[in-house]
């Protein structure tokens, strides 16, 4: 074998980045011509899923018959893989269907009603949003049958968003290139979202090297999720194919609250690969979390502070949430301290002996960027009208929320989740509304952008793509290149995507949550704090320190009794919305597995794990199938897969 095929190479990150912009359009296609399944949404994108599938069963089996030599080898495929899968961080949720809109909403959406032409306009600076009001109306509207799109407009205040969003990004790469030791080889996470591309590729070459795809068991499991979800794309095109119902729901507490029962075949099969006492605190937190918002409700316990749409919907457990997630992430880095420490002098002194020659970037160069890129975003941040010190506030809680999620992702294993409340939220109910004064809480708003609706962003898919690239063993550190490349490729792709279709359709006649709800949601909130400005809020820090004082608790006891059975992560993210949506596939997951354990033993566990892996597999590659069925067809609406 030739040894320079062995680790990062050219036509690898060729092929990457042609991959990352195919993932890129076809999230896009899915979601605003063929309304369809959401194709990049979250920490393990469909899209580089199930285009990876294509890849390896169709494209490279082909390559490989017809000339052996020249067919992929499997750190080259990783490498794709892992491109792929950080370009679909910032594709749509992350950023790419977010930010467009965002910018220009206030623009047009200001009406006579809300005044936002008079309470918000004035302070935002012209420098972050388009200022031609003919061009901002027909991105949401279209314009007329060959018309030139105004890209022009656009291209001022995207190049002056972009040295800020490199830099969230770079800090995004290099955090956990700093913990993937402490977290690898030191707590030995699990990081189950980087098994099924590591299974997928093997170690072997040639079609007889990949025993993934001869497993019975896998194309079974495989077989339940895409058996299942085409009966139900079927039903779209002939109603009287009956369709197969996975989510069902029962009132609870004088039908104050909804217990709901959804069968998500991808966290069934995610979940399988968790420790016990996770999964279990998971769904335990979930049903704690349900009874207790439902004993408020009819109790009449509740907070009328406004937070906005995003995190969790009952404003105490948004609270309580983010002191746990808080605390959570403090007690992670207090444990890590050794290793940070020695990643710190290894930095700035020649008085460590740690080994960096391993990872993707020395320590030196990670710890440095971290801090320049801080200081570059605070002052930006500053220059938009934040005050300096609340933009440093506001860029650490937001880092630490990116943390927090990641670590629950990559030990949890969940590939759809959000935190339980967002930064610019939280940081104005800690400080007061008129800390930041008019022009910071206009700014602000558009810090929705990219620290909001975080289903999916960098650090998370980073850190799981450290994982699957501890399986390549030489050039290494060019990885980080390749994933800053995926990162720059999908951001293009998708904003020029993003403006095509909108210029082309009338953006309201796309996606209806990325340019008609979401939009809107930053400027209804700035409205009300400028409107209404108030100081800090008493009760809220009360409800943070009570919920980051039992999370505190919990990971005293994990720490120091193996007999204790709640772990900490449950607790944190337990009333999120979409822990609620999947509880129970969860506490399904969780049983079988104990089930499995008990009576079969470790033997039986490791054999069942392709027929879970196959169910994440099936849901994945089946929602592209049909996306590719619906743009032949024309037909719209048929969404197979949500979570």
């Amino acid at each position: 074998m030739n040894n320079n095929r062995e680790g990062v190479t050219i036509r690898s990150i060729f092929i990457g980045v042609l991959f990352t912009s195919l993932c890129a359009v076809m999230a896009h296609y899915s979601i605003n011509v063929a309304h369809g399944s959401y194709m990049a949404i979250d920490h393990m994108p469909v899209a580089a899923i199930s285009l990876f599938f294509i890849l390896l069963i169709f494209l490279h089996a082909l390559i490989t018959i017809i000339k052996k030599p020249l067919g992929l080898l499997p750190n080259e495929l990783l490498v794709i893989y892992i491109m792929g899968f950080v370009g679909c961080s910032v594709t749509t949720m992350g950023l790419g269907s977010q930010i467009l809109p965002i910018l220009g909403a206030p623009t047009y959406y200001a009406t006579s009603q809300n005044r936002w032409e008079e309470i918000i306009l004035p302070y935002i600076k012209s420098w972050l949003i388009p200022q031609d009001k003919e061009a901002v109306k027909g991105f949401f509207e279209g314009i007329r049958e060959g018309s030139p799109i105004p890209w022009g407009v656009w291209i001022k205040p995207l190049l002056c968003w972009l040295p800020f969003l490199l830099c969230l990004y770079v800090v995004m790469l290099c955090i956990p290139v700093i913990m993937r030791r402490q977290w690898i080889e030191k707590e030995r996470l699990q990081f189950p979202l980087a098994q099924l591309p590591i299974e997928m590729v093997g170690r072997g070459e040639g079609s007889r090297g990949y025993p993934f795809f001869r497993d019975r068991l896998m194309w079974f499991g495989f077989a339940i999720p895409f058996i299942i979800s085409s009966i139900n794309g079927l039903n779209h095109y002939l109603h009287v194919v009956p369709p197969v119902k996975l989510v069902n729901a029962i009132l609870t507490f004088r039908n104050t609250q909804s217990l709901i029962f959804r069968i998500s075949f991808p966290v069934i099969g995610f979940l399988y690969l968790v420790r016990l006492d996770v999964a279990f605190s998971l769904w335990f937190f979930a049903l704690v979390s349900h009874v207790l918002a439902g004993w408020f409700k009819i109790t009449g316990i509740a907070s009328t502070e406004n937070l906005g749409i995003y995190g969790t919907s009952e404003v105490i457990f948004n609270h309580l949430g983010i002191g746990a997630l808080v605390v959570f992430v403090i007690y992670g880095l207090w444990m890590a301290r050794a290793h940070l420490k020695e990643v710190f002098l290894k930095a700035f002194t020649k008085g460590s002996s740690l080994d960096d020659s391993k990872e993707l970037l020395s320590y030196r160069f990670a710890v440095i960027s971290i801090l320049l890129s801080i200081i570059f975003m605070t002052v930006w941040l500053t220059l938009s009208g934040i005050p300096p010190f609340l933009a440093f506030l506001f860029i650490i809680l937001a880092l630490i929320i990116f943390l927090g999620l990641t670590r629950i992702v990559i030990e949890a294993g969940i590939p759809t989740l959000v935190a339980p409340g967002i930064a610019a939220p939280q940081l104005v109910s800690s400080v007061g509304a008129t800390a930041f004064g008019n022009s910071g809480l206009a700014s602000l708003s558009l810090t929705w952008g990219y620290a909001a609706d975080i289903r999916t962003f960098v650090m998370s898919a980073a850190s799981n793509s450290l994982k699957i690239a501890e399986e390549i063993r030489r050039r290494r550190r060019v990885i980080f290149v390749c994933m800053l490349l995926a990162i720059l490729v999908s951001i293009v792709t998708s904003l020029t995507v993003d403006l095509r279709l909108a210029y082309t359709y009338g953006g309201i006649n796309l996606n209806s949550w990325y340019f008609i709800g979401g939009p809107g949601a930053p400027f209804n909130f700035i409205q009300q704090k400028i409107l209404y400005p108030e100081g800090p809020n008493i009760t809220g820090w009360v409800y943070k320190i009570v919920g980051g004082g039992i999370m505190a608790f919990f990971m005293f006891m994990r720490t120091r009794f193996l007999w204790w059975p709640l772990h900490p992560i449950g607790w944190s993210i337990g009333s999120c919305w979409l822990i609620q949506q999947l509880w129970f596939s969860i506490f399904i997951t969780w049983l079988i597995k104990a089930l499995v354990l008990r009576y079969g033993g470790p033997k039986i566990y490791k054999n069942t794990r392709t027929f879970f892996l196959g169910l994440i597999l099936g849901q994945y590659v089946v929602a592209g199938l049909w996306l590719i069925i619906d743009l032949i067809t024309g037909v719209e609406g048929n969404m197979v897969f949500w979570i």
